[in-house]
């Protein structure tokens, strides 16, 4: 064989035994940091990690963490296969060995799940192990206290703390920390609210949170009421004065306006009954005026002769003259005119 030829092919070999020592030498030290810790991981695994565009560090890191915690199900796959999904390796990683050791029962499955909802695997499993004191209401949203008003009239403020422990069961798709702070509200509100008096909240407090707890307020929640205390309550304003006041300015002011309508309607009349008075004088006016005229008529037809008319004008004068003496005016006398 020519010399020509043997270094011609000579060069891709020498190029492929390149490439593997690179490889080897970029992959030695992980692989002797997971033979150390009697976490298999072969050179081909590693070299599919880098092709799938997976963290190798991390998966052997997280994987020779399990297996020093005693957690020998969890394989490289399952740890690849949550990475490729948008998961937090470390931080589910951290959940299992943590739930591992406080004796809670937790599979990767439902770690990974969690952790792909979008919650916070590893405080969940703290927060199961150390439960969380929530306030209610919320301060944050700007109110200190749930305001209520009992059946006495009288606004009672109360403040309320939540001990909740994480139920890792429902933590996906389970309500949130929202809901049980709403759930608490609403039954502080129901309980004052169906009290007789302010007084027997302000003797009995724990009344509250013992009718609040009898409702299972945390059921379709990812989080277990262990304890509901009443912090604070306080007397606030007298509601039911505050509107039996309001309620009397508003039946004044519809009373007025009645009376006022009376009135209007009243005013109407007494106008309609002098423009009718105005309407009846002058048809007497009218009348009066056609008088002449028919006695006129009746001299003219022979019908009234002058000695009558005389005889009635003396009757009409004499009684006018009475009129005077009594000291009624002709038309009150009815005189004829």
């Amino acid at each position: 064989m020519p010399r020509n030829l043997l270094v011609f092919l000579m060069i891709p070999v020498l190029l492929v035994v390149m490439v593997m020592v690179v490889v080897l030498l970029s992959f030695i030290r992980i692989w002797i940091f997971a033979f150390a810790a009697k976490a298999r991981v072969t050179f081909l695994n590693m070299i599919g990690m880098r092709l799938r565009h997976v963290s190798v560090s991390l998966i052997v890191e997280n994987l020779v963490k399990l297996k020093k915690a005693g957690l020998h199900k969890v394989t490289t796959d399952d740890l690849e296969a949550h990475f490729l999904a948008g998961g937090n390796v470390q931080n589910v990683v951290d959940a299992l060995i943590a739930a591992d050791k406080a004796g809670i029962a937790l599979t990767f499955e439902q770690a990974a799940a969690i952790d792909l909802a979008g919650r916070d695997v590893f405080e969940a499993v703290r927060m199961s192990v150390l439960p969380k004191v929530i306030d209610c209401p919320d301060p944050s949203k700007g109110r200190v206290t749930v305001d209520a008003v009992a059946k006495d009239g009288i606004q009672v403020k109360a403040k309320a703390r939540v001990t909740v422990r994480a139920n890792l069961e429902r933590l996906v798709g389970g309500a949130t920390e929202e809901t049980i702070i709403a759930r608490v509200g609403e039954g502080i509100v129901t309980t004052i609210g169906s009290s007789m008096s302010y007084a027997s909240v302000l003797e009995n407090p724990d009344l509250i949170s013992k009718r609040v707890l009898d409702k299972g307020l945390d059921s379709g929640t990812a989080f277990e009421i262990l304890s509901i205390d009443i912090a604070d309550v306080d007397v606030g304003d007298n509601i039911g004065a505050r509107l039996q006041a309001d309620q009397a300015e508003a039946d004044m002011r519809v009373a007025q306006a009645r009376a006022e309508v009376r009135r209007a309607t009243a005013a109407a009349a007494e106008q309609e009954m002098k423009a009718k008075v105005q309407e009846m004088q002058a048809k007497l006016v009218a009348a009066q005026a056609e008088v002449p005229l028919a006695m006129a008529a009746a001299l003219r037809d022979g019908n009234l002769g002058v000695l009558d008319y005389y005889r009635l004008e003396n009757i009409k004068a004499d009684t006018e003259m009475r009129n005077s003496i009594m000291g009624e005016s002709p038309e009150q006398g009815g005189a004829l005119k």
